[in-house]
């Protein structure tokens, strides 16, 4: 079975990775040495992100 394509940039990893503190280990590692609770705390990091972003733009319809 081919592997699914991901969602997030390599960069945007990259720079969770560097806030998760956890940048050094994949660096040296790859992501399959992260603990699955760093991954998941990088995932609900992510997540945030993307919804304050969303948040931030204007609706067209006046509501955010």
């Amino acid at each position: 079975m081919p592997r699914r394509r991901g969602i997030m940039s390599e960069e945007l990893k990259a720079e969770l990775a560097a806030q998760m503190g956890v940048a050094e280990q994949v660096r040296r590692d790859g992501w399959g040495s992260v603990p699955s609770a760093a991954c998941g705390s990088l995932t609900k990091l992510a997540v945030a992100m993307a919804q304050q972003q969303m948040a931030s733009q204007t609706n067209p319809y006046g509501r955010r």
